[in-house]
């Protein structure tokens, strides 16, 4: 896992290993020492001498923390240039990014480690709670999967099984939506795919129907398929707990309860 590491480097050793793993964007980067910041951009800081861990990740984005607390006390989500040049003996990074335009400015005054860490396994992901509770607060809040969106049913009976979500967008567009705690597969790729061609059954042509996958992550073959079938994806992390809400109304297909 560790590609790299140094320990104390000097400011043109320092400079070299920045150089080399932030532009590839191949290892996540982190750097501890003492440290002295800056930044210029919607606002503008300074943060005084100190230590600091700064963490540089393969996605580009940036992030300085204190020795204290949860949050970065700096970061940039996304950099577009990032540079590390020696200036008066000291090692000094430069990231920058166009849209916001802001600068963050690190000098590194006195660094005990840096290192290259080659993270390239993506360990699966899985919400907390029941699938059943993952839909329940969909069902009521279904604007954390796209604003503008009206849930119409929950657990559709259909000729390919039982349907999450079924729901309308904004235009009126119906759509529907299959939920996963993890990490999404070529198979619930082609159940949303039968659940779509099901409603499409259902419906007078040529309307448009839409078929949502919501989990927190999805694998490449999956990926490669949504996109083959015309299927869309959103990513669905950490969710908020349940608001009540009033019942949705049933469908036109959905079966009566036996009596």
């Amino acid at each position: 896992m560790i590609k790299e590491q140094l320990l104390t480097p000097d400011a043109e050793q320092l400079a070299a290993f920045l150089n080399l793993h932030m532009r590839a964007c191949e290892c996540l980067v982190q750097v501890a020492g003492q440290a002295e910041v800056t930044y210029h951009g919607r606002a503008a800081s300074t943060a005084e001498a100190g230590a600091y861990l700064l963490i540089f990740k393969t996605d580009g984005s940036l992030q300085i923390h204190h020795p204290r607390g949860i949050k970065p006390m700096n970061w940039q989500p996304k950099t577009d240039s990032v540079t590390a040049e020696v200036e008066d003996g000291y090692c000094v990074l430069t990231a920058s990014r166009r849209s916001p335009a802001e600068t963050v400015r690190v000098v590194m005054l006195d660094i005990h480690l840096a290192q290259a860490l080659e993270i390239k396994e993506e360990a699966g992901f899985i919400l907390a709670g029941s699938e059943a509770q993952l839909q329940e607060t969909l069902a009521r809040q279904p604007e954390l999967i796209e604003p503008g969106l009206r849930v119409l049913d929950r657990e559709l009976l259909s000729g390919a099984g039982d349907m999450d979500l079924y729901a309308q967008d904004r235009e009126g567009r119906y759509v529907v939506v299959e939920l996963k705690r993890a990490k999404a597969t070529q198979e619930t790729v082609h159940q949303l795919s039968r659940y779509v061609d099901a409603v499409r059954a259902f419906l007078p042509d040529g309307m448009v129907v839409r078929g949502i996958l919501a989990a927190p992550g999805i694998s490449a073959p999956a990926a490669m398929a949504l996109e083959r079938l015309g299927l869309e994806f959103k990513e669905i992390h950490a969710l908020p707990a349940a608001k009540e809400a009033a019942a949705q109304p049933q469908l036109f297909f959905q079966e009566d309860p036996v009596r």
